[in-house]
């Protein structure tokens, strides 16, 4: 039988894909990157906000045509979506065969044989009683060899007024020390030279399980492995980055000079309406202290803009604070009313008009800034993993520095690249900087 899976959304969620994908490999079963040849097909879905919503559910009517013009004979959906209208796409959506919670993606080898046998059938929690720990399976990496993401831990407990998270995900919940280090030690023995380090909060890692904050004492074990030459740590959220953390990223030579702030906003009535627990003479300490003690450190976040009761004043706080604070990367997004948010039932709601007058106000500062940093590394040398080739043009290679997340932050075009793989490393001279592009040549 011949599998396909589409899988959408965040690199959590693609971690998750690419257990299923080690599973059903497990299972003898032929996976396929063809719907048309596929005669099971499962849809990754995304329902974080109404954007991935709309995404996640025509790509399921997508998938669903090829039960009329493919050899699909069963269609089944995993992740956020599905999680959080299981019922109600059940019903409207006759094609599929069952629908698999967040919790329950390790059971899917369980649930296709099911499925194979002519059941239709709903999937919310683990067959077992408990939440099932990642399966001691081989994940088949949809990502180039070169680098993989590795979640630390499920669920949320932020409970940030805006987010649905933790209803689809579930409370918090760190995965074992040495399970971690085992896939860790795993992937960079197959080839990995970088780990992406994510969960919905990487700095609060440990905390329920074990006591205490363990994210520092983590990048201190990774940091040994073999083979490995970066290791770079996504989500981390300011309430936990501890002193012990901040001189991890500084020790550690292996990890990543870079961090991924979510701040979301910066007034302090605005952060307490988002139920965030930062204030701002707190975060403004934090970058302070991160830029003292890491040299060299990149500094990336994110902001919602139009959040309900967002005065002009509150806005123009937070224009003011990234004019001064110079982010590295900066990703903006309008503020999405989520039902069943604390958020969407506030009053003072923001008109879509004054959202993307805000937006684009904020993406047109930080795009000056960004161009402004880039433009000081002109002339500079940095080391670059290359990830691929420019058009197919062997003369233009494109990849990334210790200052850029894959899939997420821009890339350095490499002229003149020579004999490079992808998966190579290679010191480059910036020639010329753009708003989130740089243009080198090999040293």
């Amino acid at each position: 039988m011949k599998i396909g899976v589409v899988s959408l959304g965040c690199p959590k969620n693609q971690v998750d894909a690419e257990i299923m994908l080690g599973i059903i490999e497990k299972m003898d079963w032929t996976i396929t990157n063809n719907p048309e040849e596929a005669d099971l097909i499962i849809v990754n879905t995304c329902g974080f906000i109404e954007s991935a919503k709309e995404e996640s559910v025509n790509t399921v009517l997508q998938m669903a045509e090829y039960k009329i013009r493919g050899t699909c004979k069963h269609l089944l959906m995993t992740g956020c979506l599905g999680q959080r209208y299981a019922s109600e796409l059940f019903e409207d959506i006759p094609e599929l065969d069952a629908i698999l919670g967040t919790e329950c993606y390790t059971e899917i080898g369980k649930v296709i044989e099911r499925v194979l046998k002519g059941e239709r059938l709903i999937v919310l929690e683990p067959f077992g009683e408990e939440f099932a720990e990642v399966p001691d399976v081989t994940r088949k990496l949809t990502t180039p060899s070169h680098y993989a993401y590795l979640k630390i831990a499920e669920g949320c407990d932020n409970c940030c007024s805006y987010c649905i998270i933790p209803k689809l995900r579930g409370p918090y919940r760190s995965r074992p020390f040495e399970a971690i280090m085992k896939e860790a030690a795993a992937l960079a023995a197959s080839g990995v030279k970088e780990l992406v380090i994510v969960a919905q909060d990487t700095t609060r890692y440990g905390e329920e399980l074990y006591g205490k904050l363990r994210l520092a004492e983590l990048l201190r074990e990774l940091n040994k492995l073999e083979g490995l030459h970066w290791i770079r740590v996504l989500y981390c959220y300011p309430q936990y980055f501890t002193d012990d953390l901040i001189d991890a990223f500084a020790e550690c030579d292996k990890v990543c000079k870079y961090v991924d702030l979510p701040l979301q906003h910066i007034s302090d009535r605005i952060l307490t309406r988002m139920n965030r627990p930062d204030t701002r003479e707190q975060i403004e300490a934090l970058i302070k202290k991160l830029r003292q003690r890491v040299s060299g450190i990149a500094v990336r976040t994110t902001f919602i803009v139009g959040f309900p009761g967002e005065s002009e004043a509150d806005f123009e706080e937070l224009m003011g604070f990234v004019a001064g604070t110079k982010f590295d990367c900066a990703g903006v997004f309008t503020y999405s009313c989520e039902e069943g948010t604390a958020a969407a039932l506030m009053p003072d709601q923001i008109s879509e008009q004054t959202k993307q007058e805000r937006y684009h106000a904020l993406m047109s500062l930080q795009a000056e800034i960004s161009e402004g940093i880039n433009q000081e590394l002109e002339d500079g040398i940095m080391l670059v993993l290359v990830e691929g080739f420019e058009d197919g043009d062997k003369n233009i290679a494109y990849g990334r520095s210790y200052r850029e997340a894959p899939e997420i932050d821009g890339r350095i075009f490499i002229e003149n690249a020579g004999n490079v793989r992808p998966g190579d490393f290679l010191n480059v001279i910036i020639l010329q900087g753009f708003t989130y592009e740089l243009l080198s040549e090999p040293v």
